[in-house]
């Protein structure tokens, strides 16, 4: 009986993984995709930092465009994978403000590192 748990949960994480790089899937549980959204933000905030960090980008220039960057790549992700493009508002929201800080940590910490 644990084998066919095992294979459902197997069977249910591929399935998750093909919908999120499938234009137009359809999503049944809103939840599902809004955790594609907020650990893909969690993750580009972190790549993001490590490139401003990189460029020596500092103050409000660098807190600005990331937040452009950020909701940008958000919004265009949610309108052009999910077909529910009412979402999309709520998708820039999720995980907003810790994946602000992941891209926090990531930039001063490389920025640090390799400027002084």
């Amino acid at each position: 009986m644990g084998k066919n748990s095992n294979s459902s949960s197997s069977n249910h994480q591929n399935s998750t993984l093909k919908r999120m790089f499938t234009i137009s899937s359809h999503w049944e549980d809103k939840d599902e995709f809004l955790d594609v959204i907020y650990w893909g933000r969690q993750l580009i905030s972190i790549i993001i930092g490590i490139i401003w960090g990189i460029l020596g980008l500092t103050g409000s220039f660098g807190l600005i465009s990331y937040m452009a960057t950020s909701s940008a790549i958000v919004y265009l992700y949610s309108i052009n994978i999910n077909d529910d493009s009412e979402d999309a508002l709520t998708a820039v929201k999720e995980g907003f403000m810790t994946s602000l800080a992941a891209f926090l940590v990531t930039w001063i910490l490389v920025h640090t590192y390799l400027y002084f």
